[in-house]
C-alpha cells in the first residue's frame, strides 16, 4: 500500500512538473508575443512611386522603406532609425518648380567603411540627419542653375549651407528646358530634437549666370 502511495505521489510531482514548465513556456511565449506587439509598425513593402528610376545613395543607408517613425532599417552602409517626417511641399521659384516629396529626420549610424567619409562633416559616430526628396523641374524654354536647398535652418538654431548636404546627387546643377532632377539632399545635425525646417532656395539664374529671380524660403513642419 505504502509502495502505491509513493508512485502516485511521484507521479503527481512529475504531472505537477511537467505542468509548471508547460505553463512556464506559454509565460515565455506570452511575453515574446507581447514584446513583438510593442515593436514598430510594419515598414511599406515598397518604395514610394516618387522613387521610381531613383538609384540608391553610395554613402547613405537606403531609407526609402522607412515611413514611420520609430522604424529602423539596416544595411551595408549602416543603419538608421526613423525620429520624425514633415509633410510634402511645392513652391514656385520662376520657372523653377520644387517638389519637396517627403522630408524625415532620422538617428544615422554609418558602417565603419564610410566613417572617413563622414569625418569631413562631423567626428560623431552617430548623428541626426535632416533629408528631404525633392524633385526640381525647369518650365521655362532655357536652362537653369537652381539649389533646392542652399540654406537650411532648424528651429533649434543650427544653420547648414548646400556645401554641407551628405548626399551630393547635383541637384543644384544645370536643370535643361522641360527637364526634372529627382534625388536627396541631407544635412547632418547635432540636435534630433528639431520640429520645425526652414529652407531657403538659392536664386534662378540662368546659363550665363544672369539672375532670373530670386529664391523663396519655406518651412517643413516635423512630427
Amino acid at each position: 500500500m505504502k509502495r502505491t502511495a509513493l508512485v502516485i505521489g511521484l507521479a503527481s510531482l512529475i504531472l505537477t512538473g511537467c505542468s509548471w514548465e508547460m505553463a512556464e513556456v506559454e509565460r515565455v511565449q506570452n511575453v515574446h508575443k507581447a514584446e513583438a506587439a510593442a515593436l514598430p509598425a510594419t515598414e511599406w513593402k515598397e518604395a514610394p512611386p516618387y522613387y521610381e528610376g531613383h538609384p540608391v545613395n553610395p554613402q547613405v543607408t537606403d531609407d526609402r522603406l522607412l515611413q514611420q517613425p520609430g522604424g529602423t532599417v539596416l544595411d551595408e552602409r549602416g543603419e538608421a532609425e526613423l525620429l520624425k517626417t514633415g509633410d510634402g511641399k511645392r513652391i514656385t521659384a520662376g520657372p523653377a518648380e520644387l517638389t519637396v516629396r517627403e522630408a524625415k529626420l532620422f538617428h544615422y549610424y554609418p558602417d565603419e567603411e564610410l566613417i572617413d567619409f563622414y569625418h569631413t562633416f562631423t567626428d560623431e559616430m552617430g548623428f541626426p540627419v535632416a533629408k528631404m526628396f525633392v524633385e526640381v523641374r525647369n518650365t521655362g524654354n532655357h536652362p537653369i542653375h537652381f539649389e533646392p536647398a542652399a540654406v537650411l535652418e532648424t528651429d533649434t538654431g543650427e544653420s547648414k549651407l548646400w556645401e554641407d548636404d551628405i548626399y551630393l546627387e547635383g541637384l543644384g546643377g544645370e536643370v535643361g528646358p522641360g527637364e526634372t532632377k529627382k534625388g536627396s539632399v541631407g544635412f547632418i545635425l547635432e540636435d534630433g530634437n528639431a520640429e520645425r525646417l526652414t529652407v531657403r532656395t538659392s536664386d534662378v539664374v540662368d546659363g550665363s549666370g544672369e539672375k532670373l529671380t530670386g529664391g523663396t524660403e519655406f518651412e517643413i513642419r516635423l512630427e
